[in-house]
């Protein structure tokens, strides 16, 4: 039997009501065994981040300071959670014990998983389904990446495709067997990572949106809804600073080639947004979509001769190695070079990488140029269709943008288009309206 592995985020756990829509969601396709739940989410804007109240229990034990204050409201939440829901799942007991944990030392990342682990206690019982603990399922490297036998081990245990598990998002064991956590937003990870392991034909990851959108909506006024993306382009939108998924939580999935499909906890029959290995040849519109992100610099050269220089562009990449800044862009031409590095990362080094790239490069002219925004407009159907740039530059001229820098991949699903500050949004919304035309090819 075929399966489906669900994540749901922490706004689809944030209550009991939230618990009850699960049951309905897994309830309506018998292919959903396989639960990943996060920590519960905030319920309105006023209520503290349960992983950062955890936070701070572990920060006030270290200095010896009473816990009540966050403790009470970490327990209040899960007690909530089941006695709202008639359960005795031994939230109580399970509470003290924890608190016992954190006064007498442990670990940061131990601490923190409680928030998915507790969680995870919580849907098992409610769901009579097997708990497991991902300590003893997931495992990291010495690196800090996922150790390969991850995937025998926990597949193992998810053998049973006629079984109902739930498995904990956010964290797994290091090499000594101690508890350690992904980085923020680490159960889509999880989430992936059980996919993989349970061979699922699909990955559905529950959150309180729709889908993606393919602009961000608090720049462009109701951007439309994407229906289907690849690997790829999320990959290219997520670089750009787009809120989709990062690549560390598509790469179990999209190794194996499962799908992922992004769906909405709050409106179940919305079909929300499909991330696949490959897109049909025709697509409803040209482009994934237009994101883009402040604060970079660029340190523009210009030297005669600089092409018949042997080495030089090494020298310039070097420069800025030994410096520990890392590279965006790199736009050239046969006399002038320039590097794009984020802002904050050069930070006070600007002089010191001036410095040696005058002494050692000797240029003609060397400038820096700040308060720098990039912009992609990403999408695998670019590469098939004349004009494409043309479409771009022309709506940037026609909202009167300057264009600042000018970067196309080999691969031709992106081009990226550097602008002022001032002129970001600007640049977004302009880019965004001319290039929603629908592909007339396109029948769905």
């Amino acid at each position: 039997m075929s399966r489906i592995v669900c994540k749901f985020g922490g706004s689809s756990v944030a209550d009991h009501n939230q618990f009850l829509k699960i049951k309905k969601i897994l309830q309506a396709n018998p292919k959903r065994t396989v639960v990943v739940p996060s920590a519960p989410g905030k319920r309105n804007s006023q209520e503290a981040k349960l992983t950062d109240l955890l936070y701070l229990a572990h920060d006030m034990s270290q200095k010896k300071l009473a816990l009540d204050g966050p403790f009470t409201l970490i327990r209040d939440r899960y007690l909530e959670i089941e006695s709202n829901l008639g359960l005795n799942a031994g939230m109580a007991a399970a509470l003290e014990t924890f608190r016992k944990e954190i006064v007498e030392g442990a670990s940061r990342d131990f601490v923190a998983s409680r928030g998915e682990y507790l969680c995870g206690l919580l849907m098992a019982a409610f769901l009579g389904a097997e708990f497991i603990d991902p300590k003893d399922t997931i495992f990291f490297d010495k690196t800090g990446r996922i150790d390969p036998r991850t995937y025998e081990v926990l597949g193992a245990r998810l053998a049973d495709r006629k079984k109902l598990y739930v498995i904990p998002g956010f964290y797994g064991a290091d090499v000594k067997g101690q508890i350690k956590t992904f980085s923020r937003g680490g159960s889509d990870i999880s989430g992936a990572i059980a996919a993989r392991a349970a061979k699922a034909e699909l990955y559905e990851n529950w959150t309180d949106v729709s889908g993606l959108l393919m602009a961000d909506p608090r720049i462009v006024e109701n951007p439309h809804p994407l229906d289907e993306v690849s690997y790829r382009e999320i990959r290219e939108l997520s670089y750009m600073g787009a809120n989709v998924f990062h690549d560390e939580a598509i790469a179990p999935v999209r190794d194996a080639g499962i799908p992922i499909n992004i769906r909405n906890t709050n409106r179940p029959d919305d079909p929300g947004t499909m991330i696949v290995s490959k897109l049909p040849a025709v697509t409803k519109y040209d482009i994934a979509g237009v994101a883009g992100k402040k604060n970079f610099s660029m340190f523009s050269l210009e030297k005669s001769m600089m092409n018949k220089e042997i080495g030089f562009a090494r020298k310039m990449l070097g420069i800025f190695e030994t410096k520990g800044v890392s590279i965006e862009h790199v736009p050239s031409s046969i006399d002038s070079m320039s590097v794009v590095v984020s802002s904050e990362e050069i930070g006070e080094k600007t002089e010191a990488v001036l410095e040696d790239i005058r002494r050692i490069l000797e240029p003609d002219t060397i400038e820096v140029e700040g308060d720098l925004a990039l912009i992609a407009v990403v999408g695998e159907g670019m590469a098939h269709q004349v004009g494409t740039a043309a479409k771009v530059f022309i709506a940037l001229r026609d909202a009167n943008v300057n264009v600042r820098i000018i970067d196309q991949g080999s691969s031709e699903f992106n081009i990226i288009i550097g602008v002022g500050h001032e002129d970001y949004e600007k640049a977004i919304r302009a880019l965004y309206s001319a290039m929603m035309t629908p592909n007339p090819a396109y029948k769905g």
